[in-house]
């Protein structure tokens, strides 16, 4: 299940707060304890989607690696690799981003990005590819495909 919302560890108390995706980037304090939220480090626990207009956002300022998924409804294999990166995401939850664009509702990033075929995997590190994986792969796979970025 895919989330629209980041979670963002507070620095002063620890408590973890979930901001939804399109007021990332923008100033806010903690729940518990008013202070200030960085606008770097955030994380999910579940791939996040995301659009268009919040791509690069997202991708230049995670603090961790980003796998991105770049799929389509009407793709079979792209709905087999949901379940691994909702798993992968959970297990990496911290160290790893995952990301899912909708190549038909965002068509300009998937040409930037060269995308021809679904399910395409981008590992982004700053919004620059590090790595890229055409198809569907088990989760150990690409688990141990991805660790490689993991800091």
């Amino acid at each position: 299940m895919a989330t629209d919302r980041v979670l963002i560890p507070c620095a002063a108390c620890g408590a973890v707060n979930r901001v939804p995706l399109e007021r990332l980037g923008q100033t806010g304090h903690c729940g518990a304890c008013r202070a200030d939220l960085p606008v770097r480090g955030f994380h999910a626990d579940a791939p996040l989607e995301v659009g268009e207009n919040r791509f690069d956002l997202v991708t230049r300022l995670s603090g961790v690696p980003v796998l991105v998924d770049f799929w389509a409804d009407w793709c079979a294999p792209c709905a087999t690799l949901a379940p691994v990166l909702e798993e992968l995401a959970r297990a990496l939850t911290g160290r790893l981003l995952v990301v899912k664009l909708n190549v038909e509702t965002a068509p300009m990033i998937a040409t930037r990005f060269q995308v021809q075929a679904v399910p395409t995997l981008i590992v982004l590190r700053s919004g620059l590819e590090v790595d890229r994986v055409a198809g569907a792969l088990p989760l150990p796979a690409l688990r141990a495909r991805v660790e490689r970025f993991l800091s």
